[in-house]
């Protein structure tokens, strides 16, 4: 009885050195993860907690593929456990869910003991990321904006239009309304990146239209990240 006790109190020492291993390998890929996605993040929904959860993550999932590795009855029981956890954080940016699932593959990866295809997967995601980066790839070529014009007084709708079309690739009214002397228009407008530059000298050369008093530039297809 006591051998038997003994027998499972024992734990091999290659089994430590494995696990250890497989956790300290995926905890510092991980952490390469997590901060290129630091380096390589744009956009207003920045969270540092995220970090935290690219980091632990996937050693936590090399624990549990150690944990079921080849045994069919523990691996259903991780399913219907998982089954019952609820994930109310929502995703606010896809690229987000694809570092969440490169450290959960990583994290698969050194729990399974392919130590090296793990860190030669991650350097070429790695490099592909932050090539996209630098190329600053998915970028439009153009920029769509509303230019809205009011004033109470005559509208010089050539002068005006004279400025625009200098300014930008297309432009078209979208709407025109009167008020007794006040009147506004919106114009639909394309700039090209360098005409997006210049954008605000085209509002300045429009505000000293005479009988322009108000000029807003605005950006509907913005997409900001929140």
């Amino acid at each position: 009885m006591w051998q038997n006790i003994t027998d499972l109190l024992f734990i091999p020492g290659e089994v430590i050195v494995n696990l250890f291993v497989s956790l300290a390998l995926a905890s510092a890929l991980s952490i390469g993860i997590a901060l290129l996605y630091r380096s390589t993040h744009r956009g207003l929904n920045y969270e540092q907690s995220f970090l935290s959860t690219l980091v632990l993550l996937s050693p936590i999932v090399t624990l549990v593929m150690m944990f079921i590795r080849g045994d069919l009855v523990l691996s259903l029981g991780l399913v219907g456990s998982l089954s019952i956890i609820r994930f109310r954080t929502p995703i606010k940016d896809t690229r987000d869910m694809v570092f969440l699932f490169w450290v959960i593959a990583v994290g698969l990866g050194c729990g399974t003991d392919n130590w090296m295809i793990a860190v030669v997967a991650t350097l070429f995601l790695s490099i592909v990321t932050a090539l996209l980066y630098i190329m600053d790839y998915g970028t439009q070529r153009h920029a769509d904006f509303v230019l809205v014009l009011a004033g109470e007084s005559d509208y010089a709708s050539e002068e005006v239009q004279d400025v625009i079309r200098q300014h930008t690739t297309t432009a078209r009214v979208r709407s025109f309304e009167t008020e007794g002397e006040a009147w506004e228009t919106v114009f639909e407008l394309r700039f090209n990146r360098m005409q997006e530059k210049q954008s605000d000298q085209m509002v300045r050369s429009i505000k000293a239209v005479q009988g322009v008093a108000k000029v807003s530039l605005l950006a509907p297809q913005l997409t900001l990240p929140m």
